[in-house]
């Protein structure tokens, strides 16, 4: 199972954090991709990065340049740090587990957590 915490409201040009607790699987346990997704609204889904088993990141190209993925392997969490927030980054933030690097083919999801950008 996959849950995610953070806040719900994060004020313009702050930095948002997220965290994924992870249940039953270990995120060092390969060929496992841990990943980060939104959905605005209105929107589709969009993939936000990935942090493999082996602690390696990749990151869309839009949001690469705010965005850093990280984990915590004592406590089976990683975190989503996407920083200098705007309106434009609300949205329902979702963790979840891919079979594969790079895959979409997502086999277990949080239930999402709503976070809005505003002053």
């Amino acid at each position: 199972q996959l849950h995610e915490s953070g806040p719900g409201l994060v004020k313009p040009s702050q930095t948002l954090v997220l965290t994924c607790t992870v249940t039953g699987d270990a995120i060092t346990a390969s060929p496992y991709a841990w990943n980060w997704l939104r959905q605005s609204p209105g929107k589709g889904l969009e993939w936000v990065g990935t942090i493999y088993y082996d602690g390696s990141t990749y990151y869309t190209p839009s949001l690469e340049s705010r965005t850093a993925i990280s984990r915590d392997t004592s406590k089976n969490q990683f975190s989503l740090h996407l920083s200098s927030v705007t309106p434009d980054d609300t949205a329902v933030y979702y963790c979840a587990r891919a079979p594969a690097l790079l895959s979409d083919d997502y086999d277990t999801w949080g239930q999402g957590t709503q976070v809005t950008v505003s002053s």
